[in-house]
């Protein structure tokens, strides 16, 4: 289990995500993890990873490894 301090966390949403308040993630960097929860449900749970795992992973989004 990981204890994160998340009461002082910025969180920010894609600059591509529309004003519609749709599918939309938001991300915060807390000490050495990222993480990740849904903008319409901000007090469920929570994606953590290592801020290189996070990395990686944005990293394949933008090569389209994951396209459908």
């Amino acid at each position: 289990m990981i204890d994160l301090e998340l009461a002082h966390a910025t969180w920010r949403k894609s600059s591509r995500s529309g004003s519609t308040g749709g599918e939309c993630v938001e991300v915060a960097s807390v000490g050495a993890m990222s993480a990740v929860r849904d903008s319409k449900n901000r007090a469920g749970d929570l994606l953590v990873v290592p801020h290189g795992a996070w990395g990686a992973l944005l990293t394949e989004i933008k090569r389209g490894a994951y396209d459908l």
